[in-house]
């Protein structure tokens, strides 16, 4: 390989590595402290946020414009001018149209910011702004946070989570399913759905890092979690407590007339403290209520109104083995399709060849996420749901047809947070061998090998700062273990610079120019490079499949540092000699004390 494709590899690799440790630089030293807090509380903590601070300020901003009129707002509402500006430019537009003119004020006053909001609410359309302003601000940096490198729970905190598995009730469902003779083995039934459980939940949870959740069984039916960091408190609800299994049923339209009637007149007060109707004989015994709920701003749940469906399941989710979001060929609206088993297609196509022209709804947590109009018999079990949905509504209901269906119910015993008071320092005293242990490896380099061990320096460098691009890349969690794993890679990984050095100047003590010897000792020490690299990433492959927790955590960081270092000692070192070589015109090598 030349040397101006060895540069050009290296400077792709920095540059991808920075654009990989951007989301946790920004994390970790460019979000204040405050706006953490708050990224890292749950949505509707954030959401109670954003409005209160929207009215308290459009309160200021009211309160100054009664007694200053033609004050001008602080440089911090920079983006409220923007926006009154363009309402103002929408409105000469609308008067153009009419054959009017209007004329746009020059100085944007408080007073005039506020007349650029008027309409039917003029306060809530500016609390809009100041509340998207702030929401923005935090979701971003949400996920910032989410593209991160994590903390674990032994450096940060974080929740502690015992499940219980209701495997009573999942032996009890499945043999009413099935045939009488289908259950010959209850004890391996159970044992069956705890494993099942444990493999669905441990999908589930992927997104919070590979070394961590820690998700084990606990005696016969618990399971115990651990979720480092702060995790959103929907996210655990939702996630790992059951919630959201999956079915389909018939809305009757009939029964939800007559319910929004008597909700037009009762309104709140239509429902106890339980979410059950006070009276239930507004709708028939067959059918029962539920929101239709969309996504907010906020990515929380939002009802937008009331349906009443049947009692009598007409699908369930388990039945669904695949859901993607496509765009309809005619009207290039998302839609969502999604695939049945074979049972599962035969019971839909019975279900809506009887039911065509009627609203079918996808039910997930006693919440309607879509009711869409059944237009024809469904066969083959190939089924498609379209309405209009935007791109996020379709992507959600995908989420809920992929995830939604657990077979074995879930209950949270216990959930508590598990705080890192030994974080700080364990941190602390991590960094500082990690510190200490590169400082002295790197000085016994420049000691030793003088100019070429300032190569050996940078390589050291460049190893973890693409080691701790990789963990922020994939959302790995960093735990002390896994510190532990970048300590030993400091060490292991000059092995490769010691090779390459040696053999460089044996070749000079045989009296090779310096391109030679480079060439020679490069080429030599390659093998011998990737032989002990390659059986230290086979045996940390290995354990990070087979090992769990603290023990994962310390393979993944070593397999990443030992490709990483290979990668710095034969590409990052040869750059640096070649650049001296041939840029600077050196002829000797500073390798060795007795080495000229």
């Amino acid at each position: 390989m030349n040397k101006r494709t060895r540069f050009i590899i290296v400077l792709v690799v920095l540059a991808v590595c920075f654009w990989f440790l951007w989301p946790s630089i920004s994390w970790y030293a460019r979000t204040p402290k405050d706006q953490q807090s708050l990224a890292l509380g749950s949505l509707e903590k954030i959401k109670d946020y954003t409005t209160d601070k929207a009215k308290g300020e459009v309160d200021e901003i009211i309160a100054l414009a009664e007694k200053s009129p033609d004050e001008h707002l602080d440089p911090s509402y920079d983006y409220l001018v923007k926006a009154a500006k363009k309402n103002y430019k929408e409105l000469a537009k609308a008067y153009k149209e009419a054959g009017q003119e209007y004329d746009i004020p020059s100085d944007m006053t408080v007073s005039n910011i506020l007349r650029a909001f008027s309409g039917y609410n003029p306060r809530a359309a500016i609390e809009d702004v100041i509340e998207g302003k702030y929401r923005e601000e935090i979701l971003a940096a949400k996920r910032r946070y989410n593209n991160s490198v994590k903390l674990g729970l032994d450096l940060s905190g974080g929740m502690n989570i015992i499940v219980r598995a209701d495997l009573e009730a999942a032996l009890a469902s499945q043999k009413a399913a099935a045939k009488e003779n289908d259950f010959t083995d209850e004890a391996q039934y159970k044992k069956d759905a705890m494993a099942q459980a444990i493999e669905t939940l441990t999908g589930r949870i992927d997104k919070f890092g590979l070394t961590s959740p820690v998700i084990r069984q606990q005696g016969d039916d618990r399971i115990y979690i651990e979720i480092p960091g702060a995790a959103d408190s929907e996210s655990v609800n939702t996630i790992i407590m059951g919630k959201g299994i999956l079915n389909f049923r018939l809305v009757d339209e009939d029964e939800t007339a007559k319910f929004k009637s008597y909700y037009a007149v009762n309104g709140a007060g239509s429902f106890n403290a339980d979410g059950k109707l006070k009276d239930p004989s507004v709708i028939s015994d067959d059918c029962e209520v539920f929101g239709l709920y969309r996504k907010d701003d906020y990515g929380l749940d939002e009802r937008i109104d009331y349906l009443v469906v049947k009692k009598e399941i007409a699908l369930d989710g388990k039945h669904v083995t695949k859901a993607i979001v496509t765009a309809d060929q005619t009207t290039n609206q998302p839609e969502v399709n999604f695939i049945l088993d074979s049972e599962g297609a035969e019971i839909f196509a019975d279900f809506t060849s009887k039911n065509v022209n009627k609203r079918l709804a996808i039910v997930s947590d006693d919440k309607i996420k879509s009711a869409a109009t059944i237009r024809q018999a469904i066969t083959g079990g190939s089924v498609s749901l379209s309405g209009g949905f935007s791109v996020d509504e379709a992507q959600n209901i995908q989420k809920v047809l992929q995830t939604a269906w657990l077979e074995v119910p879930l209950e949270v015993e216990s959930q508590q947070v598990v705080g890192a008071s030994l974080g700080d320092e364990a941190i602390r005293q991590g960094m500082m061998a990690l510190a200490v242990g590169l400082a002295l490896v790197l000085g016994f380099m420049l000691v030793f090998y003088l100019g070429a061990g300032f190569n050996a320096v940078v390589a050291q460098i460049l190893n973890m700062y693409i080691t701790f691009a990789v963990l922020s890349a994939f959302n790995l969690t960093l735990t002390l273990s896994s510190i532990a794993g970048m300590i030993l890679t400091v060490g292991m990984s000059v092995d490769a610079n010691v090779i390459i050095f040696e053999r460089i100047k044996e070749e000079l003590r045989l009296g090779k120019s310096r391109a030679v010897a480079l060439n020679l000792g490069f080429e030599n020490a390659f093998w011998a490079i990737m032989d002990s690299n390659i059986t230290t990433f086979i045996a940390a492959a290995f354990l990070s499949q087979l090992g769990t927790g603290s023990i994962q955590g310390f393979a993944v960081s070593l397999a990443i540092g030992v490709c990483s270092s290979v990668f710095t000692a034969l590409f990052v070192s040869r750059l640096m000699f070649d650049f001296n070589t041939d840029v600077m015109k050196k002829k000797n090598i500073s390798i060795g004390w007795k080495i000229k």
